[in-house]
């Protein structure tokens, strides 16, 4: 009886937290659906009119959907690959007994703890400006001509980026894991005349697979979402070539004062990333029962 009591007075004492979480999500959730269905334009407050379905409509059939859906689907890939591949290297790198190992691990996991605005304009004016960038300096140093990275490739720099971002995260997951790999089977392999290549591909990199995946799972979630770097950067441009589906809403809502518009594309963007998240659910995650 009193185990009973017990679990409902850890409930009662949960029900105000679990009220709040709901309402934080659900109320935002429920405003922007209505909004959605609504002809409602920030420069004429107070000529609301009910729109059906016709946001979704227009929205959907704009040109530059698909184009900010394609490269949302670029960026997304193009981190994934770089930050799994380089977070591999970093990770096997770490595992090896160097001088000042633990100062080098602090330095790779440091970059993800810089706020993404400031490391968008900190690679952008730095790094990446075609007249005073360390870039810019290098390439006339070896007598080559600068490159306009956000002028002729806007995409794959902020690709870089983000990818500069999150690598650390990436390593700190893999090196986490490559740690617990059992080092007397390592041996056996090198005895029995397993090489380096041999001793990755059938040994380490399945050992591997369940991190992977997390990375994978977790960092996709996150990417679908990428803003700020953008915004600091390219302003989705030049054109819409660095445009992705988050900043289109954007665009909609805060630039063209289209708040129907805006929160209709906000409900396809949460739609489209529930279906992300259940494919990686389905087909990814099967290696973390493994």
């Amino acid at each position: 009886m009193s185990t009973r009591h017990s679990r409902a007075a850890a409930r009662l004492m949960m029900t105000p937290s679990v009220l709040l979480l709901l309402g934080w999500m659900l109320i935002p959730l429920g405003l922007t659906l209505y909004f959605s269905f609504l002809r409602y334009n920030l420069l004429m407050p107070g000529t609301e009119t009910w729109a059906g379905w016709s946001n979704y409509y227009y929205f959907l059939t704009d040109p530059s959907f698909t184009t900010a859906v394609r490269n949302t689907l670029v960026l997304v890939g193009g981190v994934l690959v770089i930050t799994v591949a380089g977070g591999i290297l970093l990770a096997l790198l770490l595992d090896q007994p160097i001088w000042g190992r633990g100062i080098v691990r602090l330095l790779v996991i440091a970059p993800f703890f810089v706020m993404p605005t400031v490391s968008a304009l900190v690679w952008q004016n730095m790094f990446m400006n075609p007249v005073n960038g360390v870039f810019a300096w290098l390439a006339q140093t070896m007598g080559m001509r600068p490159f306009d990275f956000f002028g002729r490739a806007p995409l794959a720099s902020i690709v870089w980026i983000v990818s500069w971002q999150w690598l650390p995260f990436a390593t700190l997951i893999l090196l986490t894991a490559l740690q617990s790999l059992d080092q007397e089977q390592m041996e056996a392999a090198e005895m029995d005349g397993a090489g380096p290549l041999s001793r990755f591909a059938f040994i380490t990199l399945p050992h591997l697979a369940r991190a992977i995946t997390v990375v994978i799972l977790i960092q996709t979630i996150f990417l679908l979402s990428v803003f700020a770097e953008i915004l600091v950067t390219t302003n989705g441009g030049p054109g819409m070539a660095t445009t992705t589906l988050t900043y289109l809403i954007y665009v909609q809502s805060l630039l063209q004062f289209d708040v129907g518009m805006g929160s209709a594309g906000g409900v396809i963007a949460i739609i489209l990333a529930n279906i992300v998240a259940i494919f990686l659910m389905r087909m990814i995650g099967r290696n973390l029962d493994r």
